[in-house]
């Protein structure tokens, strides 16, 4: 048996910052303390090409809230990570150093393809065995980019990756760069729908020879529609981590918040108030591989991108 190592990792998204402490053996990890905060830093990137102050100062206080937690728990390394807002703009270098001196360590920018990888590895790192010897999709929708995956899981463990592709469609940039209106016009709508479509249809048509025996969807657009279809008044992991969404249960979530504005979306039960102006863009995604994979339902699942780094990290390590 391998000796357990407690290690932390911090994922810099384009819409939130994500802290993970967990226990890990290699292949699993056993969570501590996981926590989300939004902070958009991200936000109007597409446009402008820089992290503007405010949101560098908000993600800064989250990572100096996540410091004070993790000296409470005391893991022995930490994997702190960007991904694209800090990949698409011109100022990213400073704002990574000032990281640095918050957590002590200098977050790396992971280029696309790896942040595929990080998330297929926090994924599959608690299937059951019945769940291994067919192709897995696993996607991953975030706020600046989405990773598209497909492996081959193996009996007795470990995976081998066929393909991962990184896609600039997340659910900040689709919603900034389209949805105009509150509520957003159908038109509005139907122009991002469009170039989401389009710009999805080659890498999924290329990653998916065969239909996959599993798929996996990550991040906090498919968490939120799965709290949704379940009337959750607060997030509980234990309901939404590998519960199901079916094709169905996606297009009436859609509706139902593509059809109202964003002061009353934050009303809906199970839409945390910070992604109401977002969320829209997101499920837009989700349908969108639903689609042209062919997908009646997919698995929900918690462990990701974090997971992957604390997995990652503890296999360079030891």
């Amino acid at each position: 048996m391998k000796k357990s190592l407690r290690l932390a990792s911090i994922d810099i998204g384009t819409n939130s910052t994500r802290l993970l402490v967990a226990d890990c053996d290699g292949e699993r990890t056993e969570t501590l303390d996981r926590r989300m905060v939004i902070t958009r830093l991200g936000k109007r990137v597409d446009e402008m090409g820089m992290l503007s102050p405010e949101a560098v100062e908000r993600t800064l206080e989250a990572m100096a809230a996540y410091r004070d937690v993790m000296r409470s728990l005391g893991p022995s390394r930490i994997s702190a990570a960007a991904t694209s807002a800090v990949r698409d703009c011109a100022n990213g270098p400073g704002f990574l150093d000032r990281a640095a001196e918050v957590i002590g360590e200098r977050p790396r920018v992971l280029p696309g393809g790896e942040e595929a990888r990080m998330s297929f590895l926090g994924a599959i790192s608690d299937l059951e065995e019945k769940t291994r010897g067919g192709p897995v999709l696993v996607f991953d929708i975030g706020g600046g980019s989405t990773e598209v995956i497909v492996g081959t899981l193996l009996p007795g463990g470990g995976a081998v990756i066929t393909a991962a592709r990184s896609i600039d469609i997340g659910c900040v940039r689709m919603s900034e760069r389209f949805l105009e209106g509150d509520p957003p016009s159908p038109i509005t709508i139907g122009r991002m729908e469009s170039h989401v479509l389009g710009r999805l249809k080659p890498v999924i048509g290329d990653a998916l020879p065969e239909r996959p025996s599993l798929v996996i969807g990550l991040a906090g657009t498919v968490t939120t529609v799965s709290a949704i279809k379940q009337g959750l008044g607060e997030y509980r992991t234990e309901l939404i981590h590998h519960s199901s969404l079916s094709r169905r249960d996606v297009e009436e979530v859609f509706m139902r918040l593509a059809s109202v504005p964003v002061e009353e979306r934050k009303r809906v039960m199970g839409l945390e108030p910070g992604r109401a102006d977002i969320i829209i863009g997101g499920i837009a995604v989700l349908r969108a591989v639903m689609d042209l994979a062919s997908l009646d339902e997919i698995m929900v699942s918690e462990k990701d991108i974090l997971d992957g780094l604390i997995i990652d990290l503890y296999r360079e390590i030891s």
